[in-house]
């Protein structure tokens, strides 16, 4: 055996031995390895999981399905990845079809937006998963979705719907409900289906109806469809089919496999959402890891101090550094190793819990099995080991460097002196990062890599200054502490600032997880605060009627509704605003189609330059933001291509100041007529007449819209809060997510204050003897937790307020950003941070004082 090999044995057995004697010491590091490796494999578990439950629907949805013909023009815009395809002239197009070789059948296909109204007359769906309508395919191999009860439509006004529908909508067969089309349209259910052998995907539906009624309700004209589906005879492949097709179809209309046009649906809905969803939750993952290393790191560092007469003792023995390093190495390893293994387990329940959680508050979610994979189980069990293992080093290095003179001193000796060049080097990297900060958030040079790159330096410096600002913030927050609780309070803070690197690292894992909930506070909050005073500054109306949800679901309101309201005694203006696409200048672009002429009625839409009046079928507003850009102003001229390949020459007629409820740019109905697809407006605009109350307005308003899909009739208010609806549910996901790192935070608090009890076993003893009592012990280790605490919860306000600032400004494109500090929910994270603190310093306090005097006074 070599003397390297024998070297290694021994400081594994050193270090086997050392976890068997304390393995109270590594409880902590173990819990917080455990947690964040947890989350790790359960994001990654879930993220393979959603693909493959999404590659096992689409794939049997669709297996049928050998090529899809289509318009080859589709315009996609930054909101809609999916886009907006120019829909088929079905006869032209299914005759080329039906007399090319290979064609076993062929059935049109009518998709479009369409919203079902539920029992309770609540819609059904519509916040973010798509709510689609089309006709029910009669060809079983065509249709992807498969009749489990009930029958086909038939009649007009039956549909068929898809299972998680009816049971969100608690909608049974015979049941007659509306859906919104957006027109209303009164529908009788004949029949259930599912879709892939899925009951469907949390809050996505589907209505299956006739072709008639599809034609009627989804298409801007008869004899249309979005696309042709086409089975080949047996012997012909999907390529083939669709090379064969290819050459028979007209101008502007194209064929693909039906794989392909699987794989395009595929990635369209779920390929964008699982890549953001997972990229948000990894984030969380490297959050809930960083605050573990801090947990760790600061383990070790006890641990070693703890040990240094036992470290000089093995040195004065004859073991060299690289043997008693290596030994704090090999129990890093060994905690690290067996705590990713558990982690394993755990993180398989985490996703289990996951796909059962999601689906119930809106994020589609397939059922089935768990998909595991290799890379899911080893990726986190390697980095537990190297958290582990990073962790430890400097702790180890510097038991490595233990003099053998340290075993002739009575105790444990660890650094409490700060250097001045860390401290210097910290007050430079805070500086440097404010100013990049403050460069990339200021209004002549948004840049978010820069603003990013200045917030990693804040929280650096952060770090860096910890031990300094821990002295300061201890004897800041102690002082009071001092004259409220005497000498109790007085001995709390004396402990706190016995070693203010320690109590830096401790608060500092804290701190993490306060700063990235305040972030995201903030962040959220100024949203709100900027839909406020977007909808304050641009909303001229006393009512908005809109409806509900966000993403992709929902079905807008019906284009007859304004007309209607505009009939009313009561109103003077109605006016709906629809949308369109087209390409500007090349680039999709989202069309606001309304009536300008009324638009400044309803619209605070500040200096207009040209007439609004005089848009007419060839006439543009643009956005003065747009305008400037482009180099625009009323005359000049702009090319707009359209879905069904048009390229028409618009002139700019007017530019106006603000356009964030107006969209960039107008056009009237009439110029969007020849183009337009399924017609519905994203929102209405109602101004009364002089002397209608605000009640009684509102109230005629709901009235009539009653009967066109009760859509929501709001104030200036209700609309704004709506308008922000979103962001409730991101922050309540995100609350949830970050929960896990506050926890790791507060495991290594507890744990940090454990072996400082331990290592005071002497003098807490000395201090029972001397009078104190069991509550007064209690008393000082959990006051001692609170200073570390609100140390940690402080500095994790200011950092993320600062943070949030940043990130309002840098991501503002159009100089509207406004920072908002809610003050309740600033309030409750702080107290929930203190609220925390007392509670990880419960055990430990109980611990002391449960300590037997006499024995404690003894302990070396």
């Amino acid at each position: 055996m070599s003397t390297a090999e024998g070297s290694a044995r021994t400081a594994l057995r050193l270090s086997l031995a050392s976890l068997r004697t304390h393995k109270r010491r590594f409880a902590g590091t173990f819990s917080a390895v455990l947690l964040g490796v947890a989350f790790l494999v359960g994001t990654l578990v879930m993220g393979d999981t959603l693909r493959a439950g999404f590659d096992s629907m689409f794939g049997n949805a669709t297996s049928g399905t050998d090529a899809v013909v289509r318009s080859d023009s589709v315009i996609t815009t930054s909101d809609d990845a999916m886009g907006t395809r120019n829909p088929l002239r079905v006869r032209d197009s299914l005759a080329a079809v039906r007399k090319t070789p290979g064609v076993a059948a062929a059935e049109p296909s009518i998709e479009g937006a369409g919203q079902l109204i539920g029992s309770d007359g609540e819609p059904v769906g519509g916040d973010g998963p798509p709510t689609t309508a089309g006709n029910w395919l009669r060809d079983p191999r065509l249709n992807p979705y498969d009749l489990s009860q009930g029958r086909a439509p038939r009649a007009p006004g039956e549909v068929v719907l898809n299972e998680g529908a009816a049971d969100t909508g608690k909608l049974r067969i015979g049941d007659t409900t509306t859906l919104r089309t957006p027109d209303p349209v009164k529908v009788k259910i004949v029949g259930l289906a599912t879709f892939g052998g899925e009951s469907g995907m949390a809050q996505s539906t589907f209505t299956g109806m006739t072709r008639a009624d599809a034609e009627k309700y989804l298409m801007p004209a008869p004899g249309l469809a979005a696309s042709l589906k086409v089975r080949a005879t047996d012997g012909t492949s999907g390529q083939q089919l669709a090379d064969r097709l290819e050459s028979r179809l007209p101008d502007g209309v194209e064929a693909v496999t039906g794989q392909q046009a699987a794989d395009e649906n595929l990635d369209n809905l779920s390929g964008q959402f699982l890549t953001l969803f997972t990229s948000l939750l990894l984030v969380f993952s490297g959050i809930a890891l960083l605050v573990a290393i801090f947990s760790i790191h600061n383990t070790f560092a006890i641990v070693v101090a703890q040990r240094t007469r036992e470290n000089a003792l093995l040195r004065a023995l004859g073991a060299s550094r690289r043997q008693v390093l290596s030994t704090t190495l090999a129990e890093a390893a060994v905690v690290g190793a067996v705590s990713s293994a558990v982690g394993l387990g755990a993180g398989i329940g985490i996703a289990a819990g996951l796909q059962a959680l999601f689906p119930a508050i809106g994020f589609p979610f397939p059922e089935g099995s768990l998909a595991i994979s290799a890379l899911s189980m080893l990726l986190p069990f390697g980095v537990g080991i190297l958290v582990c293992l990073g962790s430890a080093l400097l702790p180890a290095v510097r038991a490595g460097r233990t003099a053998p003179l340290a075993a002739l001193r009575e105790t444990a000796v660890e650094t409490t002196r700060v250097s001045h060049g860390r401290a210097a080097s910290g007050v430079l990297l805070g500086a440097g990062g404010i100013a990049l900060a403050a460069v990339g958030a200021a209004e002549s040079s948004r840049s978010v890599p820069m603003t990013a790159t200045g917030a990693v330096a804040v929280l650096a410096a952060f770090i860096v200054l910890g031990p300094p600002a821990a002295a300061l913030a201890v004897r800041a927050l102690g002082g009071p502490l001092a004259g409220l609780r005497g000498r109790t309070g007085a001995l709390a803070q004396r402990n706190a600032l016995r070693s203010p690197k320690r109590t830096a690292a401790t608060a500092t894992a804290l701190m993490i997880g306060v700063a990235v909930v305040t972030l995201f506070t903030v962040f959220a909050a100024s949203l709100k605060s900027m839909m406020d005073e977007t909808v304050g500054r641009n909303f001229a109306g006393d009512v908005a009627v809109s409806t509900s949800g966000f993403g992709a679901g929902g079905s807008g309101l019906s284009p007859k509704l304004g007309p209607a309201l505009q009939k009313l005694p009561e109103v003077d203006t109605a006016l709906g605003l629809g949308q369109g696409v087209a390409r500007v200048d090349g680039s999709g672009q989202e069309l606001t189609v309304t009536d300008p002429a009324k638009l400044p009625e309803v619209m605070n839409l500040g200096q207009v330059d040209g007439s609004l009046a005089r848009l007419g079928k060839d006439g543009l507003a643009v956005s003065r933001s747009k305008a400037e850009g482009n180099g625009w102003k009323p005359g000049s001229t702009v090319a707009l291509t359209f879905t069904d390949g048009r390229k028409e020459r618009f002139t700019v007629r007017a530019v106006y100041e603000t356009g964030e409820l107006t969209g960039d740019y107008v056009i009237t109905h009439r110029a969007w007529a020849p183009h337009r697809t399924q017609d519905a407006d994203s929102l209405l605009s109602v101004s009364f007449k002089d002397g209608v109350s605000q009640e009684e307005g509102q109230a005629v308003v709901a009235e009539v819209a009653e009967r066109y899909g009760e859509p929501d009739v709001q104030t200036r208010d209700e609309y704004a809060q709506s308008a922000a609806g979103g962001i409730d549910m991101m922050l309540t996901l995100v609350y949830a997510l970050l929960a896990l790192a506050v926890l790791i935070a507060l495991l290594g608090i507890a744990n940090t204050l454990t072996l400082a009890v331990h290592e005071r076993t002497r003098e807490l003893g000395l201090l029972r003897a001397v009078g104190q009592t069991r509550a007064q012990l209690r008393a000082m280790v959990r006051w001692e937790s609170l200073l570390v605490a609100a140390f940690g919860t402080a500095g994790g306000l200011g950092l993320g307020g600062f943070l949030g600032w940043a990130l309002v400004r840098a991501t503002d494109s159009r100089g509207l950003s406004v920072l908002s500090l809610p003050p309740l929910q600033l309030t409750v994270v702080a107290l929930v941070g203190l609220g925390a603190g007392l509670a990880a310093g419960w055990r430990p306090a109980r611990r002391a004082a449960g300590l037997d005097v006499l024995r404690a006074i003894a302990t070396e």
